[in-house]
Protein backbone atom coordinates (compact mmCIF):
# COMPACT_ATOMS: atom_id res chain seq x y z
CA UNK A 1 0.00 0.00 0.00
CA UNK A 2 2.81 2.74 0.82
CA UNK A 3 4.40 1.96 -2.17
CA UNK A 4 1.41 2.86 -4.27
CA UNK A 5 0.68 5.91 -2.16
CA UNK A 6 3.88 6.92 -3.09
CA UNK A 7 3.19 6.46 -6.85
CA UNK A 8 0.53 8.43 -6.87
CA UNK A 9 2.50 10.88 -4.95
CA UNK A 10 4.89 10.81 -7.85
CA UNK A 11 2.35 11.06 -10.13
CA UNK A 12 1.05 14.74 -8.69
CA UNK A 13 4.03 16.10 -8.13
CA UNK A 14 4.48 15.11 -12.17
CA UNK A 15 1.05 17.02 -12.99
CA UNK A 16 1.71 19.94 -10.55
CA UNK A 17 4.84 20.65 -11.91
CA UNK A 18 3.85 20.23 -15.79
CA UNK A 19 0.91 22.78 -14.97
CA UNK A 20 2.97 25.15 -13.42
CA UNK A 21 5.36 24.85 -16.07
CA UNK A 22 3.64 25.20 -18.84
CA UNK A 23 4.45 21.94 -19.85
CA UNK A 24 2.45 19.12 -21.71
CA UNK A 25 2.82 15.17 -20.10
CA UNK A 26 2.01 12.46 -22.85
CA UNK A 27 0.66 9.16 -20.88
CA UNK A 28 2.14 5.70 -21.83
CA UNK A 29 1.41 2.86 -20.42
CA UNK A 30 2.61 -0.60 -22.59
CA UNK A 31 2.78 1.43 -25.83
CA UNK A 32 1.11 -1.24 -27.61
CA UNK A 33 -1.24 2.01 -29.26
CA UNK A 34 1.11 4.60 -29.57
CA UNK A 35 -0.06 4.74 -32.89
CA UNK A 36 -3.72 5.19 -32.78
CA UNK A 37 -5.14 8.91 -32.46
CA UNK A 38 -3.57 11.95 -33.34
CA UNK A 39 0.41 12.35 -32.90
CA UNK A 40 0.95 14.28 -29.10
CA UNK A 41 3.73 15.96 -27.73
CA UNK A 42 5.40 16.01 -23.85
CA UNK A 43 7.27 14.14 -21.00
CA UNK A 44 6.56 10.93 -20.64
CA UNK A 45 4.30 10.07 -17.60
CA UNK A 46 4.94 6.19 -17.11
CA UNK A 47 2.29 3.94 -15.67
CA UNK A 48 3.57 0.59 -15.68
CA UNK A 49 4.53 0.66 -12.28
CA UNK A 50 1.67 1.44 -11.16
CA UNK A 51 0.46 -2.44 -11.51
CA UNK A 52 -1.57 -5.15 -9.97
CA UNK A 53 -5.48 -6.13 -9.21
CA UNK A 54 -6.72 -4.66 -6.57
CA UNK A 55 -9.67 -6.76 -6.31
CA UNK A 56 -11.45 -9.77 -7.51
CA UNK A 57 -14.60 -11.45 -6.75
CA UNK A 58 -15.43 -14.02 -9.54
CA UNK A 59 -18.96 -14.50 -7.44
CA UNK A 60 -19.32 -10.80 -7.97
CA UNK A 61 -18.71 -10.39 -12.07
CA UNK A 62 -16.32 -7.65 -11.01
CA UNK A 63 -12.45 -6.93 -11.61
CA UNK A 64 -10.55 -4.01 -10.04
CA UNK A 65 -7.20 -3.27 -11.55
CA UNK A 66 -4.46 -0.30 -11.12
CA UNK A 67 -3.94 1.56 -14.80
CA UNK A 68 -0.50 -0.74 -15.31
CA UNK A 69 -1.48 -3.44 -14.99
CA UNK A 70 -0.63 -5.89 -18.11
CA UNK A 71 -4.25 -7.09 -19.67
CA UNK A 72 -2.46 -10.33 -19.97
CA UNK A 73 -2.22 -10.57 -16.14
CA UNK A 74 -5.88 -9.75 -16.24
CA UNK A 75 -7.10 -12.13 -18.46
CA UNK A 76 -5.05 -15.27 -17.05
CA UNK A 77 -7.01 -14.00 -13.50
CA UNK A 78 -10.07 -14.54 -15.43
CA UNK A 79 -9.35 -17.54 -17.01
CA UNK A 80 -8.34 -19.15 -14.28
CA UNK A 81 -12.35 -18.87 -12.88
CA UNK A 82 -13.59 -19.44 -16.40
CA UNK A 83 -14.22 -15.92 -16.94
CA UNK A 84 -13.92 -12.92 -19.68
CA UNK A 85 -13.60 -9.65 -21.09
CA UNK A 86 -16.71 -10.11 -22.97
CA UNK A 87 -15.96 -7.41 -25.18
CA UNK A 88 -12.83 -8.81 -26.70
CA UNK A 89 -10.16 -6.28 -26.13
CA UNK A 90 -7.36 -6.37 -28.69
CA UNK A 91 -4.14 -6.22 -27.45
CA UNK A 92 -2.23 -5.16 -30.49
CA UNK A 93 1.24 -5.89 -28.66
CA UNK A 94 2.55 -7.53 -25.69
CA UNK A 95 3.29 -4.63 -23.39
CA UNK A 96 -1.24 -3.78 -23.66
CA UNK A 97 -2.41 -2.77 -20.37
CA UNK A 98 -5.82 -2.46 -18.97
CA UNK A 99 -5.30 1.43 -18.52
CA UNK A 100 -4.45 1.36 -22.61
CA UNK A 101 -7.80 -0.62 -23.34
CA UNK A 102 -10.03 1.51 -21.20
CA UNK A 103 -8.16 4.41 -23.12
CA UNK A 104 -8.27 3.61 -26.29
CA UNK A 105 -12.09 2.34 -26.12
CA UNK A 106 -11.53 -0.54 -28.64
CA UNK A 107 -13.59 -3.52 -28.26
CA UNK A 108 -13.16 -7.23 -30.39
CA UNK A 109 -15.41 -9.60 -32.60
CA UNK A 110 -18.03 -10.04 -29.63
CA UNK A 111 -18.81 -6.14 -29.38
CA UNK A 112 -21.96 -6.41 -31.26
CA UNK A 113 -23.36 -9.08 -29.30
CA UNK A 114 -22.28 -8.48 -25.60
CA UNK A 115 -21.61 -4.45 -25.68
CA UNK A 116 -18.90 -1.98 -26.27
CA UNK A 117 -16.25 -1.75 -23.84
CA UNK A 118 -17.53 1.67 -22.19
CA UNK A 119 -20.80 -0.77 -21.27
CA UNK A 120 -18.93 -2.51 -19.20
CA UNK A 121 -16.64 -0.20 -17.08
CA UNK A 122 -17.94 0.20 -13.51
CA UNK A 123 -15.99 2.67 -12.00
CA UNK A 124 -12.73 4.42 -12.24
CA UNK A 125 -10.18 7.06 -10.32
CA UNK A 126 -8.78 9.51 -12.17
CA UNK A 127 -6.08 12.30 -11.31
CA UNK A 128 -7.17 15.63 -12.82
CA UNK A 129 -5.14 18.26 -14.07
CA UNK A 130 -4.81 20.20 -10.45
CA UNK A 131 -3.60 16.74 -9.14
CA UNK A 132 -6.84 15.96 -7.37
CA UNK A 133 -7.49 12.05 -7.08
CA UNK A 134 -11.21 11.55 -8.30
CA UNK A 135 -13.32 8.79 -7.13
CA UNK A 136 -15.99 7.60 -9.98
CA UNK A 137 -18.71 4.97 -10.25
CA UNK A 138 -18.63 1.87 -8.18
CA UNK A 139 -17.73 -1.85 -8.33
CA UNK A 140 -21.70 -3.12 -8.76
CA UNK A 141 -23.87 -2.18 -11.23
CA UNK A 142 -26.57 -0.83 -8.92
CA UNK A 143 -24.24 1.67 -7.48
CA UNK A 144 -24.61 4.76 -10.55
CA UNK A 145 -23.50 7.47 -8.38
CA UNK A 146 -21.14 9.29 -11.26
CA UNK A 147 -21.51 5.52 -13.72
CA UNK A 148 -21.33 7.91 -16.86
CA UNK A 149 -17.86 9.67 -15.86
CA UNK A 150 -16.59 6.38 -15.88
CA UNK A 151 -17.94 5.56 -19.22
CA UNK A 152 -17.24 8.97 -20.48
CA UNK A 153 -13.61 8.11 -19.79
CA UNK A 154 -14.16 5.00 -21.71
CA UNK A 155 -11.80 5.93 -25.62
CA UNK A 156 -11.39 9.01 -23.85
CA UNK A 157 -7.59 8.42 -25.17
CA UNK A 158 -5.89 9.99 -21.96
CA UNK A 159 -7.17 13.34 -22.32
CA UNK A 160 -8.98 14.05 -19.54
CA UNK A 161 -6.55 12.93 -16.89
CA UNK A 162 -4.50 9.79 -15.57
CA UNK A 163 -6.65 7.37 -15.12
CA UNK A 164 -5.43 5.49 -11.99
CA UNK A 165 -7.96 2.79 -11.82
CA UNK A 166 -10.56 0.87 -13.74
CA UNK A 167 -13.50 -1.69 -12.02
CA UNK A 168 -14.75 -3.47 -14.72
CA UNK A 169 -17.84 -5.95 -14.83
CA UNK A 170 -16.99 -9.68 -16.14
CA UNK A 171 -19.06 -12.26 -17.73
CA UNK A 172 -18.25 -16.26 -17.64
CA UNK A 173 -16.99 -17.79 -20.78
CA UNK A 174 -19.56 -19.68 -23.20
CA UNK A 175 -19.32 -23.56 -22.51
CA UNK A 176 -19.92 -24.16 -26.16
CA UNK A 177 -18.21 -22.24 -29.40
CA UNK A 178 -18.37 -23.11 -32.89
CA UNK A 179 -17.46 -20.84 -36.44
CA UNK A 180 -18.82 -21.68 -39.30
CA UNK A 181 -18.15 -20.53 -43.19
CA UNK A 182 -20.29 -19.43 -45.93
CA UNK A 183 -19.44 -18.47 -49.90
CA UNK A 184 -21.30 -15.21 -50.56
CA UNK A 185 -20.89 -11.85 -51.42
CA UNK A 186 -21.09 -8.69 -49.73
CA UNK A 187 -24.92 -7.81 -50.53
CA UNK A 188 -25.51 -10.85 -49.12
CA UNK A 189 -24.03 -11.63 -46.32
CA UNK A 190 -25.43 -8.35 -45.08
CA UNK A 191 -28.49 -9.49 -46.03
CA UNK A 192 -28.25 -12.68 -44.35
CA UNK A 193 -26.34 -11.22 -41.13
CA UNK A 194 -28.94 -8.71 -40.42
CA UNK A 195 -31.90 -11.31 -40.88
CA UNK A 196 -30.04 -13.97 -38.54
CA UNK A 197 -29.94 -10.92 -35.81
CA UNK A 198 -33.81 -11.13 -35.61
CA UNK A 199 -33.41 -14.73 -34.59
CA UNK A 200 -33.03 -16.48 -31.67
CA UNK A 201 -29.69 -17.67 -32.33
CA UNK A 202 -26.36 -17.38 -30.51
CA UNK A 203 -24.09 -15.55 -32.91
CA UNK A 204 -21.14 -14.21 -30.73
CA UNK A 205 -19.20 -12.52 -33.64
CA UNK A 206 -19.17 -12.07 -37.52
CA UNK A 207 -16.67 -11.96 -40.07
CA UNK A 208 -17.25 -10.30 -43.74
CA UNK A 209 -14.10 -10.79 -46.44
CA UNK A 210 -13.29 -11.95 -50.21
CA UNK A 211 -16.54 -13.71 -51.13
CA UNK A 212 -16.53 -15.84 -47.28
CA UNK A 213 -18.48 -15.13 -44.42
CA UNK A 214 -17.75 -16.44 -41.21
CA UNK A 215 -19.75 -16.59 -37.85
CA UNK A 216 -19.13 -17.45 -34.13
CA UNK A 217 -21.59 -19.11 -32.09
CA UNK A 218 -21.35 -19.39 -28.62
CA UNK A 219 -23.49 -20.71 -25.52
CA UNK A 220 -24.83 -24.04 -24.48
CA UNK A 221 -23.35 -26.56 -25.99
CA UNK A 222 -27.17 -27.85 -27.22
CA UNK A 223 -28.08 -24.47 -28.17
CA UNK A 224 -25.05 -24.03 -30.59
CA UNK A 225 -25.16 -27.88 -31.94
CA UNK A 226 -28.83 -26.67 -33.02
CA UNK A 227 -28.09 -22.98 -34.36
CA UNK A 228 -25.33 -24.76 -36.17
CA UNK A 229 -27.73 -27.13 -37.89
CA UNK A 230 -30.05 -24.41 -38.53
CA UNK A 231 -27.92 -22.49 -40.35
CA UNK A 232 -25.66 -24.95 -42.38
CA UNK A 233 -22.15 -23.52 -43.60
CA UNK A 234 -18.81 -25.36 -43.31
CA UNK A 235 -17.28 -25.66 -39.86
CA UNK A 236 -14.00 -23.66 -39.03
CA UNK A 237 -11.74 -26.38 -37.48
CA UNK A 238 -9.50 -23.31 -35.52
CA UNK A 239 -11.72 -20.80 -34.78
CA UNK A 240 -10.18 -19.96 -32.07
CA UNK A 241 -7.54 -18.89 -33.61
CA UNK A 242 -9.18 -16.92 -36.69
CA UNK A 243 -10.94 -14.52 -34.10
CA UNK A 244 -7.94 -14.31 -32.17
CA UNK A 245 -6.23 -12.89 -35.45
CA UNK A 246 -8.55 -10.63 -36.19
CA UNK A 247 -9.17 -9.05 -32.76
CA UNK A 248 -5.34 -8.42 -33.33
CA UNK A 249 -5.38 -7.59 -36.69
CA UNK A 250 -3.50 -10.73 -37.71
CA UNK A 251 -6.06 -11.47 -40.42
CA UNK A 252 -4.24 -11.72 -44.18
CA UNK A 253 -6.61 -8.03 -44.93
CA UNK A 254 -4.75 -6.24 -42.33
CA UNK A 255 -1.06 -6.33 -44.40
CA UNK A 256 0.53 -4.64 -46.89
CA UNK A 257 0.78 -0.69 -47.18
CA UNK A 258 -2.16 2.27 -47.17
CA UNK A 259 -4.27 4.01 -44.85
CA UNK A 260 -6.93 1.64 -42.63
CA UNK A 261 -9.74 3.20 -42.27
CA UNK A 262 -12.18 2.24 -39.72
CA UNK A 263 -16.25 2.83 -40.45
CA UNK A 264 -18.86 2.65 -38.00
CA UNK A 265 -22.35 2.63 -39.72
CA UNK A 266 -26.36 1.21 -38.70
CA UNK A 267 -25.82 -2.69 -38.72
CA UNK A 268 -28.62 -2.78 -41.70
CA UNK A 269 -26.77 -0.27 -44.30
CA UNK A 270 -25.79 -1.86 -47.80
CA UNK A 271 -23.07 -2.18 -49.40
CA UNK A 272 -20.55 0.82 -49.71
CA UNK A 273 -18.97 1.67 -52.44
CA UNK A 274 -15.85 2.97 -52.12
CA UNK A 275 -12.34 2.54 -53.66
CA UNK A 276 -10.41 0.07 -51.53
CA UNK A 277 -10.70 -4.04 -50.16
CA UNK A 278 -13.43 -3.69 -47.16
CA UNK A 279 -13.69 -6.51 -44.76
CA UNK A 280 -17.15 -6.49 -42.35
CA UNK A 281 -17.34 -7.03 -38.37
CA UNK A 282 -20.21 -6.69 -36.07
CA UNK A 283 -22.99 -7.84 -38.32
CA UNK A 284 -22.29 -4.93 -40.58
CA UNK A 285 -21.75 -2.23 -38.15
CA UNK A 286 -18.25 -2.52 -38.04
CA UNK A 287 -16.46 -1.92 -41.78
CA UNK A 288 -12.44 -1.74 -42.16
CA UNK A 289 -11.40 -0.31 -45.33
CA UNK A 290 -8.03 -0.30 -47.04
CA UNK A 291 -7.24 2.46 -49.44
CA UNK A 292 -4.06 4.08 -50.56
CA UNK A 293 -2.64 7.33 -48.45
CA UNK A 294 -4.85 10.07 -50.25
CA UNK A 295 -6.27 13.49 -48.75
CA UNK A 296 -8.86 13.61 -51.42
CA UNK A 297 -9.89 9.81 -50.76
CA UNK A 298 -10.58 10.57 -47.01
CA UNK A 299 -12.99 13.42 -47.92
CA UNK A 300 -14.88 11.07 -49.91
CA UNK A 301 -14.41 8.08 -47.36
CA UNK A 302 -16.34 10.68 -44.43
CA UNK A 303 -18.73 12.23 -47.26
CA UNK A 304 -20.23 8.66 -48.18
CA UNK A 305 -20.23 7.06 -44.33
CA UNK A 306 -21.80 10.13 -42.64
CA UNK A 307 -24.49 9.97 -45.47
CA UNK A 308 -25.46 6.54 -44.02
CA UNK A 309 -25.48 8.07 -40.93
CA UNK A 310 -22.34 6.64 -39.71
CA UNK A 311 -18.85 7.92 -38.85
CA UNK A 312 -15.13 7.48 -40.09
CA UNK A 313 -11.89 6.83 -38.27
CA UNK A 314 -8.38 7.11 -39.80
CA UNK A 315 -7.70 4.23 -37.71
CA UNK A 316 -3.81 3.33 -38.65
CA UNK A 317 -1.66 5.02 -41.06
CA UNK A 318 -2.36 7.63 -43.60
CA UNK A 319 -1.76 11.01 -43.59
CA UNK A 320 -2.89 12.29 -39.85
CA UNK A 321 -3.53 15.98 -41.29
CA UNK A 322 -7.02 15.02 -42.31
CA UNK A 323 -7.96 14.01 -39.01
CA UNK A 324 -7.75 10.72 -37.20
CA UNK A 325 -11.40 11.08 -35.96
CA UNK A 326 -14.44 12.43 -37.57
CA UNK A 327 -15.08 15.96 -37.17
CA UNK A 328 -17.19 16.64 -33.94
CA UNK A 329 -20.40 18.36 -34.93
CA UNK A 330 -20.05 22.47 -33.07
CA UNK A 331 -22.82 21.74 -30.45
CA UNK A 332 -20.72 18.39 -29.59
CA UNK A 333 -17.14 19.81 -29.83
CA UNK A 334 -18.09 22.62 -27.16
CA UNK A 335 -19.37 20.04 -24.53
CA UNK A 336 -15.70 18.26 -25.42
CA UNK A 337 -13.50 22.06 -24.88
CA UNK A 338 -16.02 22.39 -21.61
CA UNK A 339 -15.18 18.67 -20.34
CA UNK A 340 -11.15 18.99 -21.12
CA UNK A 341 -11.30 22.57 -19.35
CA UNK A 342 -12.84 21.18 -16.38
CA UNK A 343 -10.94 18.12 -16.08
CA UNK A 344 -7.76 19.62 -17.54
CA UNK A 345 -7.37 22.95 -17.15
CA UNK A 346 -3.83 23.55 -17.97
CA UNK A 347 -3.90 21.19 -21.01
CA UNK A 348 -1.56 19.15 -19.91
CA UNK A 349 -2.57 15.51 -20.25
CA UNK A 350 -2.22 14.26 -23.88
CA UNK A 351 -3.08 17.61 -25.94
CA UNK A 352 -4.24 16.66 -29.24
CA UNK A 353 -4.49 13.37 -29.45
CA UNK A 354 -8.13 13.20 -30.27
CA UNK A 355 -8.86 16.29 -32.14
Amino acid sequence: MGDNLQQIEHFREQVLAAARDGRTLRIHGGGSKDWYGQATDGETLDTRGFSGIVDYEPTELVITARCGTPLAEIEAALAEHKQMLAFEPPHFGAGATIGGVVASGLSGPRRATSGALRDFVLGAVLMDGKGEVLTFGGQVMKNVAGYDVSRLLAGSMGTLGLMLQHSIKVLPRALCDATLRFAMDEIEALRRLNEWAGLPLPISASCWHAGMLTVRLSGAQAAVVAAARTLGGQPVDDGDAFWAALREQRHAFFDGEGSLWRLSVPSTTGAIILRGAQLIEWGGAQRWLKVDADAAMAQNIRRAVTAVGGHATLFRGGDKSVGVFQPLAPGVARIHQRLKAAFDPSQVFNPGRMY
